[in-house]
Formats: C-alpha cells, structure tokens, sequence
C-alpha cells in the first residue's frame, strides 16, 4: 500500500520593522503570524504592559494609513512592503481622559510625550505660541537634566526642534530671543526629573482643544461639510473651518448604539423623547470602518475607567507607586550627598582662599623681614663710617696739639716770632675749638647711630619672632581642618545613611497624597506665567502670519474659556436639540 506524498508546511519567514518615536525594532516572523501576536512581541520587547492604547499603523498596498488587525495574518492585509520588509508604526491609538490618573507605567509616559511632541512641533495638534514656550522647556529638562549655564551655553538649543514653524514664522523674534525665553522657564525646573518633566508636558499638553481628537470629514443631510472628532469622551462635530471648537458633542454614554452601511454613518443615542438617531455621511467606505473601530475602542475605555480597576492594573500602580517612592528616596540621598559635595568644595575653595591668604601674608613678613635686615645693616656700615671718621678726627686734633707745643717752644726766640707765633697760635686754637667741636658732633652723631643700630636689631628679632609664631599657629589650623574637608571618610557616609534611615516614607506618602492640591496650585502659576509670556510677545507679532486658529484660541482666551468649559456648554442641550442642530448646519 503506498503512502501518500504530503508536503512539508513551509516554515520561512519575512523581516519585520516597527519604528517608535525613538527606535526601530527588527522581527522576522512566519507567514502564519498574526497581528496580535507581532504587537504582543513588541509590548514584551519594550517591557509594556498598559497595551490598550497602543496599535501598529501601517500604509496598504493603496497608499492608505491603516491599523493592522489582531485577528488576521499579517500578510493578509495588503501590508505594503518596503525594501523586502514589512513596516510599522507603534503609535497610541486611544488616549486617556487623564493622564496623571490613568498612565501608571514610565514607559507608557515616555510613549505618549514623545508623539504628542511629534504633533504638536508638526502642527498637527494646535498649541499656542506661549504654551508652546512652556512645552519646550519641559522637554529640555527631560533631555538635559537640571540647567547648568557652563553646559547651557549660548546657542546650544537653538539647534533643537522646540517650537512649531507657525509660531517661529508669527513673531518678529531671532533664534536667540525665542532661546532666553526658553531658558527662563527651563532654569525653574530644577530638581526635576525625566519622567516628572514628561508628566509635566503632558499634563499641559491634554488640555489643549486637539490633544487626543481623530479628526474625519463627513457631511450631514444638507451635504454640508464638517469634521467629525472621535475623542475618549465621545463624539464631537467642528465646522469646517473650526476644529478647535465643536458645535456639538455626544458623550460615550449617550450613544446607545453605532452602525454604517457603506458610506452612511448611523449614531442612535440613549434618550427615549428622541428615538431619532444622528445619521452622516463619509467619502469612502473605509474612513466609516475606521471611524467604527476607533469608537468600539475609546467606548470600551471609556467605560472600563467608570468601573473599580483590574487586579493587573491595582499590581502596576502598586508597583508604579513603591518605584517612585524608590526613587524619591534615592533622589533625595543624591540630592543630600550633591549637597554634601558642594558644602565640601566650597570649604574646600575656602581653605585654599585660606591659604592663598596666609601665603600671601608670609610673604609679606617675609619681604619686611629683609627689609629690616638690609636697614640694619645700613645703619651698622653708617656707624662703622662715623666711627672711622671720629678716629680720624682724634688724630687730627692730637697732631694740632703737638704743633700748639712745639709752636709755643720757639715762641721764645723772637719778639716777633712770638707775635707771628701768638697770631698762629690763635688760629690753630680757634681751629682746634672748631675742630673739637666737629668731634663732639661726630661722637654724638656715632653714639645716635649706635642706638638706632641696637633700635633696628630689636626690631628684628621682634619681626623673627612674629614670623615664627605665624609659621607655628600656619601649621596648627592645617592639622585642625584637614580631617574635615574630606566628604568621603566613614563617619560622613554613617551620617548620611541615618538621615535616609528615618521619616522618607512617611514624607513621600503625606506628598502623594498632597500632589493634586500642588497640581492645582501649580496650574494656577502656570498659567500666570503664560499670560505674562503672551502679553510679552505680543508686541513682536506679525499679523499677515496669524492663521484662523490663533484668532480662535485669541477670542477663546478673550473669554475666558478653555476645552473643558466648551465641552460642557455644547453638550448642555437636549439631545434632540443637539441631533436638530447637526441636520441644520
């Protein structure tokens, strides 16, 4: 009997490329996969466990942007290949009503800041000229770390992509202006860390009109154009040139039931005096497939935040919660030891200020040191001068007296040898009394100098024993200071330990639980410091550059209004009204 022939199932496979915001990552899979199983791949890689939000966007053969389907293979799904592999974005497809609240994990964060960034730097999400200043230097603090002006240097950000193009082309300002104001607000987040500063980001970034809004077009009955934004709180329409404000809105638990039959959209709400449901229309038939799946989706978080969290997200906050108390506590040892550095480098600039000083006063009694010493011995050679010269003088005056006696011997030959005698005798007295005289000077000048000379040693012995005492009392402060100027014995490392041994955890819980009291504290300053920015701006405005939005969101900040006030008016009405109001239009 023979055996029939069976073919061996093929086992090749085709290269895979995801790109992120920050990465590209390379799978080669086999042809039986399926889009779950490559996006569950992908979640594992980057260690992601708040999968929900996330999808892979992919370009069909047809040149359309398209979110693979997990069900399918994911060669079924006309995936368009480049250079031999498939390519995929990881992108968030759904986004959270808070994000403070509802993004537990820092990769989650991380995911969400870097393409909020990416759109709001591309315009596709509107942000004001101020608020994007602010925005910008959260995302340098989350690049550089704290400011420091030596590595801040002039024009280093001004290289980076900050700022939209709209809001540099709007304003009569250089790259240096745009860079100061950057830098102010970057200098006041210092302590911040990089996950701290992308909450930060994305905390402002949320309460823009845009901020997580699907925009399509669709026409109502009338065939009058209008966009429809599917949101994580319901359904908002925007006229055709206004995406910032809806004219009306259906929340998520509104709607009772959704449906589409080819290019017709069928929206039935939940309120029994209006049966009537909200009917629009698309272009193609696969806008109103993604429009569907996009709903099933934010329906489905929108009601799974409404209910008590599962044991698997109760485990991540936990596990969220004690790393950032892990963290705080070792922010805050790093914080004390950067602080114990800088005490020890400042005392330690301190004590060689210190000794710079004593040097420099060592040399100063050194250099009066010597110049005791060179006066006195100008005032011992001055002596020893008056000295020889007293002798001299002595001599003289002795030969003088020899010449008066042997003078006054031949006084006696003649009468006139006696006058003559007698007249010189006088003058060789005269010049005697004045030569005495001259003596007497001499001596007392020389007996002057002496006691200047004994004057001058005093001096110096005194000036030798005060530079030995300076050397004596130099040493001694050496050996005190020393051993405390080292920030890195034992007994510095013990101390620092029983500082971190008690009351850290109990601080970091009482400052959880005050974070949303800070939080709006903290927005009421924030939005102080943006009114002082776009009043500051103003001025370098360039009018012909300002487009429809900004005159929307200037109107909006005239009264007084944001995203969540609007929302609240437009969805006020019935919903009759409301559904009267979109056929209308």
């Amino acid at each position: 009997m023979m055996v029939p022939f069976r073919r061996k199932k093929s086992n090749k496979q085709f290269p895979v490329k995801v790109c992120t915001f920050d990465s590209e990552l390379e799978f080669h899979l086999e042809h039986r996969a399926t889009g779950r199983f490559l996006f569950e791949l992908i979640c594992r890689t980057i260690g992601l466990r708040e999968t929900w939000y996330f999808g892979l966007q992919f370009e069909d053969s047809k040149g359309n942007l398209s979110w693979l389907k997990m069900d399918k293979k994911v060669l079924d799904q006309s995936v368009h290949m480049t250079n031999g592999s498939c390519m995929f974005i990881f992108l968030a497809k759904f986004f959270p009503e808070n994000v403070a609240e509802e993004l537990v994990q820092e990769v989650t964060q991380h995911l969400f800041f870097l393409q909020i960034k990416q759109a709001i730097l591309s315009m596709d999400v509107y942000c004001p000229p101020e608020a994007s200043v602010l925005l910008a230097s959260y995302a340098v603090q989350a690049k550089y770390g704290d400011y420091d002006e030596a590595v801040c240097k002039p024009g280093m950000l001004i290289s980076e992509n900050l700022l939209p193009q709209r809001v540099i082309d709007q304003y009569q300002m250089t790259p240096q202006m745009w860079e100061e104001r950057i830098k102010t607000w970057y200098a006041d987040h210092r302590g911040m860390s990089r996950d701290e500063a992308e909450m930060e980001y994305l905390k402002i970034a949320q309460d823009l009109d845009m901020f997580g809004v699907n925009y399509f077009p669709i026409t109502n009955k009338k065939n009058t154009e209008v966009w429809l934004g599917v949101t994580a709180l319901g359904l908002n329409i925007y006229n055709k040139e206004n995406k910032l404000l809806p004219v009306t809105t259906f929340q998520w638990n509104e709607i009772l039931h959704i449906s589409f039959d080819d290019r017709k959209f069928v929206v039935k709400t939940n309120d029994s005096k209006n049966p009537k449901p909200v009917i629009f229309y698309s272009q193609k038939l696969r806008i109103n497939k993604l429009i569907l799946d996009l709903c099933v989706g934010n329906h489905d978080l929108y009601m799974k935040r409404r209910k008590p969290d599962t044991m698997e997200i109760q485990q991540m906050k936990a596990q969220a919660k004690e790393e950032k108390q892990r963290r705080q506590v070792e922010r805050n040892k790093l914080t004390r030891e950067k602080q114990l550095r800088e005490a020890a480098e400042r005392e330690k600039a301190a004590m060689e200020q210190r000794l710079m000083q004593l040097q420099e006063e060592m040399r100063a009694a050194n250099e009066a040191l010597r110049r005791s010493e060179e006066a006195a011995e100008l005032l011992a050679e001055k002596n020893r001068l008056a000295e020889e010269e007293a002798m001299l003088l002595s001599h003289k005056a002795q030969e003088v007296e020899q010449e008066i006696s042997r003078m006054r011997m031949t006084a006696r030959k003649t009468e006139e040898e006696k006058m003559y005698l007698e007249r010189k005798t006088q003058e060789a007295e005269l010049l005697t009394a004045r030569m005495m005289e001259e003596s007497r000077k001499r001596a007392l000048e020389a007996d002057k100098l002496k006691n200047e000379l004994i004057h001058a040693r005093v001096a110096e012995k005194e000036a030798k024993e005060k530079l030995l005492n300076f050397l004596s009392r130099t040493s001694t402060e050496s050996i005190l200071i020393t051993p405390s100027s080292s920030p890195e014995s034992p007994m510095h490392e013990m101390h620092s330990y029983d500082l971190l041994a008690d009351g850290d955890m109990e601080q970091l819980s009482l400052e959880i639980e005050k974070e949303r009291v800070e939080y709006l504290a903290k927005s009421k300053q924030v939005q102080n410091q943006l009114k002082e920015l776009r009043s500051e701006i103003e001025q370098l405005k360039i009018g012909e550059n300002q487009c429809p939005l900004d005159d929307i969101n200037a109107e909006q900040l005239r009264l007084g209004e944001t995203k969540y006030s609007t929302l609240k008016k437009v969805k006020s009405g019935s919903t009759k009204a409301r559904v009267a109001f979109f056929e209308e239009l």
